[in-house]
């Protein structure tokens, strides 16, 4: 049975996720960033996460050429940065606080938490590339509640 692409990420949609921004940059100081809800850990021993950039981003030579990145996990009030980094094109760290971490990837300001990462592997799994990564260093930034994705929407927690 054929799988129609729109059904799937409809039925994916489903999925309540939380939103990320994963910023790296291309080894010869350009920074790049994407919104991102494919991001899961992995492993507690040796402490691994993954993440899956799509071929055709305008970052993704950028993770092969540093072979690093960052997650940065995004609050309630960050939607308009979530919106900023799914864009293509343009400078998307104009005018938004960052700092470098110490693998040369920007941390944003005000973000929940943080992992910065090594790429210790990397799999081609069909329009993207799953990045396996070694947690270097982490911190959790601010307590706030997660900006979230839902059927397509940006979604909050609700008690």
């Amino acid at each position: 049975m054929a799988i129609d692409g729109n059904q799937f990420r409809q039925v994916m949609g489903h999925f309540a996720t939380g939103i990320t921004v994963i910023t790296t940059h291309d080894g010869g100081g350009k920074l790049f960033g994407l919104t991102a809800n494919a991001f899961s850990s992995v492993s507690l021993e040796p402490p691994l996460c993954l993440v899956c950039v799509a071929k055709n981003a305008e970052s993704y030579p950028a993770f092969a050429a540093s072979g690093v990145f960052t997650v940065n996990f995004l609050g309630q009030t960050q939607e308009s940065l979530s919106r900023r980094f799914s864009k293509s094109g343009g400078d998307k760290f104009e005018a938004v606080g960052y700092r470098i971490g110490s693998n040369g990837c920007p941390i944003l300001d005000e973000v929940l938490a943080h992992v910065e990462c090594t790429i210790s592997q990397s799999v081609e799994a069909g329009d993207h590339t799953i990045h396996l990564g070694q947690v270097r260093e982490m911190a959790m930034d601010h307590e706030a509640e997660p900006l979230l994705y839902f059927r397509g929407g940006y979604r909050n927690l609700r008690a």
